[in-house]
């Protein structure tokens, strides 16, 4: 094993492309509990970039290493006296976060330490690709859909930004459950790939009035429950959509992106609409689930989504490969509307680095 390894670490935080560098860094050593993996591929999510341009709902310790959600790799060692994996296993490393809970490793490096209770295996037929995407975005469907919300077959379900990763994943999943959705999409041209998706109801803001439609489609039993990623003025009418009684639950904030003011991050929801409808608009974040489940909980949840991917209830796209020299190009790509692929950093298993 090599004693240093390549590792994206930001000085401070600013824009991405300005802080970040590639450095050497020492290969670190697995304690009791903990278990060295040898990263094969982690993705790059918006998140990633809003935690180092200070805008996310935590801020690291600086320098540190990029990448803080989730990653694929191999047991390369063990800590002392720890059981129940082995070395060599293919993992999923879930590095997300916990708040309130300790900081763990970036991903954006060739080595890292994780407590073992973050670690999923994987089966061999499922891609790298599909598995260091695995415990955030489809994560985050089934939580919405299932334990948040818990919506029933036959209700419906109101969603923004139907477009998004957690969208498509969203409408997957509601049509394995016989749920029925309602998707709001901002363009046109988007409303036909919704619905070969499976969408049943599609609703376009572009040329569209959304509370309007929503009553047009539900009738007078109307929806009760919504899932929101845009916040501002969308979520607003989401809520002033539903019916009496209505509950949204916002996981993320589109129409404020690369926004870092604080008080622009904001939703003019109706005082009549929730006082005298008694609605409920409500926040959910994935790093305050985990600083708030228990890991075993946490790992029987993900064992679910894996088995939801594996057997192709959940599509994951083949995300965008890029070798972590690149990353000026790689977070480019990720800034670019619209971009298709998720963009992923690997790590080749050959790479001759010994320096022993």
């Amino acid at each position: 094993m090599p004693h240093s390894m390549r590792a994206l670490v930001a000085g401070g935080p600013g824009e991405p492309n300005d802080v970040l560098r590639l450095e050497s860094r020492p290969v670190p050593t697995a304690e009791a509990g903990q278990a060295l993996i040898r990263v094969k591929a982690t993705p790059i999510h918006a998140s990633d970039l809003h935690v180092l341009r200070g805008r996310y709902g935590f801020s690291p310790e600086f320098p540190t290493v990029g990448g803080y959600m989730e990653c694929v790799g191999h047991i390369e060692a063990l800590g002392p006296d720890t059981e129940g994996l082995k070395i060599g296993e293919r993992v999923v490393a879930v590095t997300v976060p916990a708040v309130p809970g300790p900081p763990v490793a970036g991903t954006w490096q060739e080595y890292l330490v994780t407590d073992t209770r973050r670690l999923l295996p994987v089966p061999d037929h499922l891609s790298d690709s599909s598995a260091c995407q695995l415990a955030v975005n489809p994560l985050t469907a089934l939580l919405l859909v299932t334990r948040e919300l818990d919506v029933r077959p036959g209700e419906w379900l109101l969603q923004t930004a139907a477009g998004s990763t957690v969208g498509r994943l969203v409408i997957q999943l509601a049509r394995h459950l016989g749920i029925r959705t309602i998707n709001v999409v901002r363009r046109r041209d988007a409303v036909a790939e919704i619905k070969a998706l499976g969408g049943d109801e599609v609703i376009c803001t572009e040329d569209e009035d959304l509370p309007q439609r929503v009553r047009d489609i539900a009738g007078p039993a109307g929806v009760r429950k919504a899932v929101d990623c845009v916040a501002g003025h969308v979520a607003a009418q989401v809520s002033q959509a539903l019916a009496p009684g209505g509950e949204t639950v916002i996981y993320g904030a589109l129409s404020t992106h690369r926004q870092t003011a604080p008080a622009a991050l904001t939703i003019p929801l109706s005082a009549r609409s929730v006082i005298y409808e008694t609605k409920v608009v409500r926040g959910f974040w994935l790093n305050r689930w985990f600083g708030t489940t228990s890991p075993t909980d946490a790992l029987r949840t993900l064992s679910e989504v894996r088995t939801l991917v594996a057997d192709e209830v959940l599509t994951i796209p083949q995300g965008r490969p890029f070798p972590l020299e690149r990353f000026t190009e790689a977070i480019a790509y990720a800034e670019t509307p619209a971009h298709g692929a998720k963009p992923l950093f690997v790590f080749e298993e050959d790479r001759e680095k010994d320096d022993e």
